[in-house]
């Protein structure tokens, strides 16, 4: 049993999510709107575990959530960035007002 109350994990995970959502909503840069939905995504995973290890039923299925949740962040940042990279190769920019017409 961790020293730490579950309200402390609600918290961090909370302003994990509020920094991710205002760098997607905010910033114009492709790769720093990827990190700000990674950062949201940990903020979920960090939800999972605590709720797994400091809920009202203590068990696994959290962690196994948390687990699938990374794999399938993985595989959204390696197909994001592919494509980022192609678009960059074309177009030499990774800005997204610059990326609103995708079949030139």
């Amino acid at each position: 049993m961790t020293g730490v109350p579950l309200i402390s994990h609600l918290l961090l995970a909370l302003i994990l999510f509020c920094i991710g959502l205002f760098g997607a909503l905010t910033k114009r840069n492709t790769i720093i709107v990827l990190i700000s939905i990674e950062l949201m995504l940990n903020a979920v995973n960090l939800n999972l575990v605590a709720f797994s290890k400091l809920g009202m039923n203590p068990n696994i299925t959290g962690q196994v959530f948390s687990l699938f949740t990374i794999t399938i962040a993985a595989a959204e940042v390696a197909v994001g960035m592919a494509i980022l990279i192609a678009i960059y190769r074309h177009r030499k920019s990774v800005k997204i007002d610059e990326l609103t017409v995708v079949n030139d």
